[in-house]
């Protein structure tokens, strides 16, 4: 009842707005007065330009026989008001028609297959599985495309890893025995890999090891960039499993250098640059005192050798990463921050040290096209009077350089000095 009361208000209304439309004549006075006005004008211009000299006597007359012709046919055709033709009152009727039936047909449908007696559900009050889902991954492809690649290639990483990640959606988000067997064997070639870590924490967390999922998860959060796309979902679920298991929610800037707020920033805007800087070394210094005190705290050792690189102080940024590398091996991203640190204490033209050695060809195992090793274990083979090493590094790197790289012509030199042509 309360539906078809509805409808008939509806259709009241719509048809109280239409009825000055529908029972209005169509006038021509309204268009004549227009269409004379713009023949006025085009009059007007013509004469400024006959008097200006622009146009000759007779184009002129020519012109204005043409508009007051035009003038004339305007004003007959809107003698008064015609009888609408069939195209005018279907122009006519179409809108009004068109306003009424679409409501109509909307309730109709509504009613049809609608469900009007069912109580309200506010989005808050319904049950977790009624609420709208967030699309998700086509899990049978994804399987079935994993499974084809590991065909071709029974060790291909990605593959595995993706393997472990369908079987665990499949699950309904547990992590299997076959997903955990995809993904360490995906893990030795991808020891970095940043899904791979998070089903294995997630693997962990599900078998009642918290502490060893949130270690995994917590130092998978430090190799990640800042802007990692998996940062939020990652640390939404180190909070989960910290207070499900009774633990201390850890927090991602704990171990970070501390930050100052507004007033504290305004303040070192008016210091001197020596002082700022050494305002900024006193807040980095507190970090390295508070992980004297944590020497566990992995991302905080990587957060505190960043801290040192950016200051310049490359041998305690290079003491930093090693701290942190015995906690747990980084990876080719922070092995090259770890190299900078050790090649930028070098003097011009010294060999690296052994321990800038050591790190170099960890770099070269993970990143055998990478500069950085390259250039500096030449410089350490022809150091130990290995000559031949030298030369195969840097002419693959020489190789590896555009036409217009800046260290080429270094790069020459070092060939031409070590008798490679």
């Amino acid at each position: 009842m309360l539906e078809f009361l509805l409808a008939l208000l509806t259709t009241a209304t719509v048809g109280a707005l239409l009825w000055p439309l529908l029972s209005r004549s169509l006038d021509r006075r309204d268009r004549l007065e227009g269409e004379l006005a713009i023949y006025r004008d085009q009059l007007a211009e013509l004469e400024r330009e006959r008097a200006a000299g622009t146009v000759p006597e007779s184009e002129a007359a020519a012109g204005r026989i043409e508009i007051e012709r035009r003038m004339l046919v305007a004003g007959d055709a809107a003698a008064g008001v015609r009888p609408l033709a069939a195209s005018e009152a279907w122009q006519k009727w179409l809108p009004p028609a068109l306003s009424l039936f679409v409501p109509l047909l909307a309730l109709g449908l509504y009613l049809q297959v609608g469900r009007p007696g069912l109580p309200a559900a506010p989005f808050a009050e319904r049950p977790a599985g009624q609420h709208p889902a967030p699309p998700q991954l086509d899990v049978g492809r994804l399987l079935s495309e994993a499974r084809a690649r590991l065909e071709q290639d029974p060790e291909d990483a990605d593959a595995l890893a993706a393997l472990g990640e369908g079987l665990t959606l499949e699950a309904g988000g547990t992590v299997t025995q076959p997903a955990i067997e995809a993904l360490r064997r995906a893990l030795q070639a991808r020891p970095d890999d940043p899904r791979i870590l998070y089903y294995l924490g997630l693997h962990e967390a599900q078998s009642g090891d918290s502490r060893a999922a949130i270690a995994r998860w917590r130092d998978l959060e430090a190799k990640s960039p800042p802007d990692a796309p998996w940062l939020g979902v990652l640390r939404a679920e180190i909070a989960r499993v910290a207070r499900a298991a009774g633990l201390e929610v850890p927090q991602a800037s704990q171990s970070a250098m501390p930050q100052p707020n507004r007033e504290q920033q305004e303040a070192m805007a008016q210091l001197a640059p020596e002082q700022r800087q050494q305002a900024i070394r006193s807040m980095v210094e507190g970090l390295a005192a508070r992980l004297a005190d944590n020497p566990q705290d992995r991302a905080g050792w990587l957060r505190l050798a960043n801290a040192w690189k950016v200051l310049g102080d490359n041998e305690k940024a290079a003491d930093a990463y090693g701290r942190a590398d015995t906690l747990g091996p980084v990876d080719a991203r922070i092995l090259t921050d770890w190299a900078e640190a050790h090649v930028r204490q070098l003097a011009p033209g010294a060999a690296p040290s052994p321990q800038a050695v050591a790190v170099l060809e960890r770099l070269e195992k993970a990143e055998p096209r990478n500069a950085l090793a390259l250039f500096y274990l030449g410089l350490a083979a022809e150091a130990q009077g290995n000559k031949p090493a030298a030369l195969q590094r840097w002419k693959t790197l020489l190789a590896l350089l555009p036409a217009d790289a800046p260290i080429r012509g270094l790069v020459e030199e070092r060939i031409r000095a070590a008798g490679g042509g």
